[in-house]
Formats: structure tokens, C-alpha cells, sequence
């Protein structure tokens, strides 16, 4: 578990991470979001012990990161693909990593089986393009079998099928009981990826729900298709629903469910082709909570 109590980190007159307070259970995924310069990166760094605290604490089951013994043995991280020198081959960059923990050579073939690495081990890393170092980054966060695993933006530089397999990855750690904590901008992918979300702006926590909860707060509307032309808008509205045609003969509606606009549609003999309930998007959802503190925001009135 990763738990945080009053988390704050001050860079001279500037609070990066403000009283956060939180805890990362195992046994799911959790998301960690927020727009540009909300503290996420700063908050990473305080759990991996890479930054101090100005306040508060940060522990990794029950401990300081610094005061773990053999660490990649029970955290694994990854922060910035490109950490690598350029001039080491894979396969020796990872046994490295092992030898400093005690780790097993075995391991490292291991590790480059699992990322699809296997027939490049022999490579330099300079000559890998974005997707390989990637790999070779989720590899290195693997190399002593962790029980926690830290994900910063992890798809970057993946093809589609990359992206499948680490969603796939990150969610079968979960299953086994680990604690995985993954930081993306990639809404769409962490929709389909996590179970639970940290949302932070400006330092601080604005929310700290399960994805299907906050998905459900943003509410949504259903998409109606009829056979024909036919008085059904005007029906709705009348029904109290809000209602915005859509190419198609398509209606969307909000204000009233599924049941209820099957109801009226049945009364009047009106023929539907499709009724759709469609969830908020946790884009959506997302930039509702978040734009209220967003820090950078660009000109919207067009270029010049």
C-alpha cells in the first residue's frame, strides 16, 4: 500500500504538492490525473524518495521509501523511458539493475520475454526508437518482481498493439494483488484501464473516487434513432427532457431515461430503431472537475 498524510512539497514560494492526503490499496488500479503542473510528477517523486517533503509523509507498506531494503525488489517505476544510457545494450542495462539487488540473472531474461524484448536484448539503447525504450522501462520496473508498481504516462511511443498489451499487463498485476498506481493526459485509455481515480489540480486532491462512481456523477444522455419523421422531439420536451437533433433521424436526450422516452414513444405509435443510454465520458468528466484550477490555459479565440 502507499499511503500519504498532509503530503507537502514547497519549491521556494511554490506549493507542488499541497496537504495531499490519500492511499493506494492493492489489488487494483489506480489512476493518477490532472492537467499540466498539477503535482502529480512532484507527488511520484516524494513516494520514490527522490524529493523530500516539506510536510507530511509518504510510506510504501509502512516505510519510507529510502529505508527499504533491496527497493526494486518491492517498488517498481516508471518515470522517464529515456533514462538510459544510450551506449549500454538492454540485456546488460537490466542485469545492472538486478546486480544492485540481489536479483537473479534469470530475471532479466525473464523480463525482456515479458516485454517483447527478447530478440533486441543484444542491442544498444541508443538505437531503440521511443517504443522499445518504453518497453525496456516497463521491463526495468518489473526486473525484481514488486508488489507496487509506479506507471508514469506508459504508453507513450506504443504502436496499438503495444497499447493493448499494456493494458492488458497493468490490469493482470492488479489481479495478482499488486498495488499499481498509473499516471497518464490519455482519458480514453485510462477509462478502459483503471478502477479507481486521484484527481489533483494546482497541488491539491479533488477527487478520490471509483471510476465507475465518478463516470456515473457526469450523468449522460440517450441516443434515440425512429423509423421515420415523426413528433417525438417535441413529445420529450414536453415530458420536461432536453433534446438536440442528430444527423440521421437521431435525438439526443437528456432528462429522461430510457424507460420513461420508450414509454412516450409506445403511447404515440411512434416505431424506435434505437435507444442508447450513453454514459459521460471521463474526459467529460474529467475537465468539469478539473477546469476550475486549470493553471495553463491557452487562447482560445483562434491564432493570429
Amino acid at each position: 500500500m502507499i499511503e500519504a498524510d498532509e503530503l507537502t512539497k514547497t519549491y521556494g514560494r511554490r506549493r507542488a504538492v499541497d496537504r495531499l492526503t490519500f492511499h493506494i490499496p492493492p489489488g487494483r488500479v489506480t489512476g493518477f490525473l490532472g492537467p499540466n503542473g498539477a503535482g502529480k510528477s512532484s507527488t511520484i517523486r516524494l513516494v520514490l524518495g527522490l524529493d523530500s517533503p516539506t510536510h507530511g509523509r509518504v510510506l510504501v507498506n509502512g516505510r519510507p521509501y529510502r529505508a527499504l531494503d533491496r527497493p526494486l525488489r518491492r517498488v517498481g517505476a516508471l518515470l522517464d523511458a529515456n533514462a538510459v544510457h544510450g551506449g549500454r545494450r538492454a540485456r546488460d542495462h537490466l542485469r545492472w539493475l538486478a546486480e544492485t539487488n540481489d536479483i537473479p540473472r534469470a530475471r532479466v531474461d525473464e523480463v525482456l520475454g515479458l516485454t517483447g524484448l527478447t530478440e533486441v536484448g543484444h542491442r544498444r539503447v541508443g538505437g531503440f526508437s521511443l517504443g522499445m525504450k518504453q518497453r525496456l522501462g516497463i521491463a526495468a520496473a518489473l526486473i525484481g518482481d514488486p508488489e507496487i508498481l509506479i506507471f508514469d504516462e506508459p504508453v507513450n511511443g506504443l504502436d496499438p498493439d503495444g497499447v493493448h498489451w499494456i493494458r492488458g499487463l497493468i490490469r493482470s498485476l492488479a489481479a495478482e494483488g499488486r498495488t499499481v498506481l498509473v499516471s497518464s493526459h490519455l482519458m480514453s485509455e485510462m477509462q478502459l484501464t483503471a478502477d479507481h481515480l486521484l484527481i489533483l489540480a494546482r497541488g491539491r486532491l479533488l477527487s478520490d473516487a471509483a471510476m465507475a462512481d465518478l463516470v456515473r456523477s457526469g450523468g449522460g444522455d440517450v441516443l434515440v434513432r425512429t423509423a421515420g419523421d415523426s413528433p417525438l422531439a417535441a413529445l420529450l420536451t414536453a415530458g420536461g427532457a432536453t433534446v438536440t437533433p442528430e444527423s440521421g433521424r437521431g435525438l439526443v436526450v437528456t432528462g429522461l431515461d430510457p424507460t420513461r422516452i420508450a414509454e412516450v414513444a409506445a403511447a404515440h405509435g411512434i416505431a424506435l430503431v434505437e435507444l442508447t443510454p450513453r454514459a459521460a465520458s471521463l474526459e467529460e468528466v474529467f475537465r468539469r472537475i478539473t477546469d476550475p484550477e486549470l493553471q495553463y490555459r491557452a487562447d482560445r479565440e483562434g491564432t493570429r
